[in-house]
């Protein structure tokens, strides 16, 4: 009687386990099923920052510094968090995009400066992008002539036949390409345990190269297209206040796995570039070649690979952005899930950007210098004002109701920006005022920072 009151009682308690279990796993699943749902602005936009000209400042500061500027990705990712979630917040809140925001908060001269600065910055930030398509094209040995007309082509049928689903899957598969520079630091074979000192002790050195390179890093961490596009993707994705929570995660696995891809693309030219004494590259273009002797065929195609898909990447997210931007300010309709006939203005706008981003790359003569130096100056202008905009409408209550910055959130978002506006604002002046006291090459000016 005793034994059979036992087994009755031990398959009791092993059915409510495995009732248990089955509640909890239900649970989870329908968690990571609303987290998938959502996922896809702060991850997109986290890490098509990571694009030509980014690549090249990680691949000049592992290769003239080594380990040495690894700590600074952890101060780097929070500010990328913060300032990036509270857009994220007004998105999912407010249910408009930044630009709407500003033009009704603040009225129509504001938002036109925005437009203007918008417009002018990322024409020449798109023209990066397709250099850096040109570049990582002739690593492969195809000529640019061939290669950025077929990018354009294939990043502008992309947007104007796609759905915004289709679109945003797409950018995701781009996403875990970025995986290229993992296995490229592996091949490069580094110090790991040295890396990981240096990742978590920071190493200060008080000598100017140094400190512009620092800053550059951090310069190109936060651009203020990220702001407008990451808003908008929330939008047009439709995600409400109660997905919140998985917008803002979807925010912090894209500012952390951005950071880590610039880990081990700075690893990688640290063991391989800075320990051979190839100290002076001038792009990501250089590093990949530069790598084949020193790491094998794999390691600099991989690396070259990853620059392609970067630059496709952020060639494709740029002008959207900026569609965004101007179509939201000056209220007409904007969105990848809409037609060419109820979009005239947004895809034109983008076609046009497409355009000239490309066709300027393929002048023989093209002043690219000029364009990457005013590009600096433009974003260094522009990313002040747009974040102050941003902690003034994060913070009004009548707008965001209870979703305000917390006290503590507020000190963190605006030490972050301030030390961003300081850092921004060095970098241009040293750049255009004084190249030669830095003791750079003149290489590391010729890819914009932001």
């Amino acid at each position: 009687m005793d034994t059979w009151a036992t087994l009755t009682n031990a398959w009791g308690a092993w059915k409510k386990r495995g009732t248990d279990f089955s509640r909890r796993s239900h649970f989870w699943r329908k968690r990571m099923a609303l987290f998938l749902a959502v996922v896809g602005p702060g991850l997109i936009t986290s890490n098509v920052d990571n694009d030509a000209g980014g690549i090249s400042t990680y691949s000049q500061a592992g290769a003239q510094f080594g380990y040495t500027l690894l700590w600074s990705l952890i101060p780097m990712t929070i500010a990328l968090y913060v300032s990036e979630e509270m857009c994220a917040r007004m998105g999912v809140v407010t249910g408009k995009g930044l630009s709407d925001l500003i033009r009704e908060e603040f009225g129509f001269r504001s938002t036109f400066f925005v437009m203007v600065a918008a417009l002018f910055v990322d024409l020449f930030n798109t023209v990066a992008e397709f250099s850096g398509v040109a570049e990582a094209s002739e690593v492969m040995h195809v000529s640019r002539y061939i290669s950025v007309p077929l990018a354009a082509i294939a990043v502008w049928l992309l947007v104007i036949y796609g759905s915004y689903r289709i679109v945003e899957k797409i950018f995701l598969v781009a996403c875990a390409f970025y995986l290229s520079y993992v296995l490229s630091a592996f091949l490069a074979k580094p110090d790991w345990l040295y890396a990981a000192h240096e990742l978590v002790v920071p190493s200060l050195h008080m000598n100017a190269p140094y400190l512009l390179m620092l800053t550059g890093l951090v310069g190109t961490t936060i651009a203020p297209w990220q702001f407008f596009y990451l808003q908008a993707g929330f939008v047009e994705k439709r995600v409400g206040p109660r997905q919140y929570k998985h917008a803002r995660m979807d925010v912090l696995v894209g500012s952390i796995s951005c950071m880590v891809i610039v880990f081990f693309i700075i690893v990688c030219c640290a063991a391989t570039l800075n320990v051979h004494g190839l100290t002076s590259i001038s792009s990501a273009k250089e590093a990949a070649q530069a790598l084949v002797p020193l790491a094998g065929k794999w390691a600099g195609g991989l690396f070259a690979f990853g620059l392609l898909n970067a630059s496709l990447f952020a060639a494709s997210i740029l002008p959207l952005s900026t569609a965004h931007v101007i179509c939201e300010g000056l209220g007409f309709e904007a969105g990848i899930d809409r037609k060419f006939k109820e979009a005239p203005a947004f895809y034109s706008l983008y076609t046009t950007l497409i355009v000239l981003g490309a066709g300027i790359v393929l002048f023989p003569k093209a002043p690219l210098w000029k364009i990457l130096i005013y590009s600096q100056v433009g974003n260094g202008i522009w990313l002040p004002i747009v974040l102050i905009f941003i902690l003034i409408l994060i913070n009004r209550r009548d707008l965001m109701g209870e979703h305000t910055n917390s006290w503590g959130f507020n000190v963190v978002a605006w030490t972050a920006s301030i030390i961003m506006i300081i850092l921004t604002l060095v970098l241009i002046y040293t750049s255009i005022f004084e190249p030669a006291a830095t003791g750079l090459s003149g290489a590391l000016l010729r890819h914009h920072f932001f």
